[in-house]
């Protein structure tokens, strides 16, 4: 393995395994995610022509790669049969742990269009056309997203004050 390729891996593995589980919820199908995307990155260096930062270039890869996974019969195997144990790691327990905000359960409770923009726009401070550039969408497609995110968001999120409410209450 090459030493840039390593350095990417450790730069930016844990950011795109969050990405990952977001889309999938499964720790072990996330791990699979990140590693193909590494993979794709490494067979396919030159395709990156700099336009957007690597983060951006290996988000969107993490990205086409969940949607891959949730569409494949392979998932849907792994619903019908039984799961095998799986010990995560330290650093899984503590990034799952995390992941138990109140906030976070709700936002996984939405549909992957609404989750996926609220996340891009919000956790990860994407501009409405960076996440159309990811998502290869349009912008007025993002910021309807986003609007109908957030209030189905609402309902979710009663006795949580998050930006969604404080946003909703400055536009009136």
């Amino acid at each position: 393995m090459s030493a840039h390729l390593e350095e990417v891996m450790e730069a930016y593995g844990e950011y795109c395994m969050r990405v990952a589980y977001l889309y999938v919820k499964d720790w072990v199908a996330a791990e699979e995610i990140v590693q193909d995307t590494f993979l794709a990155y490494y067979r396919q260096q030159e395709r990156f022509e700099g336009r957007s930062s690597l983060k951006t270039y290996l988000v969107k890869i993490t990205i086409h790669k969940s949607h891959d996974y949730l569409r494949s019969w392979k998932r849907k195997m792994t619903h019908i049969l039984p799961k095998k144990l799986v010990t995560p790691s330290i650093e899984q327990k503590k990034i799952h742990e995390e992941q138990q905000s109140e906030l976070v359960e709700a936002l996984l409770q939405l549909s992957i269009k609404y989750r996926e923009v609220l996340i891009l726009h919000y956790y990860d401070d994407y501009k409405i056309r960076e996440i159309a550039e990811l998502l290869q969408v349009s912008e007025n497609t993002v910021k309807t997203r986003l609007v109908r995110g957030r209030e189905k968001l609402k309902p979710l999120l009663m006795n949580f004050e998050w930006e969604v409410q404080q946003y909703d209450e400055m536009e009136r």
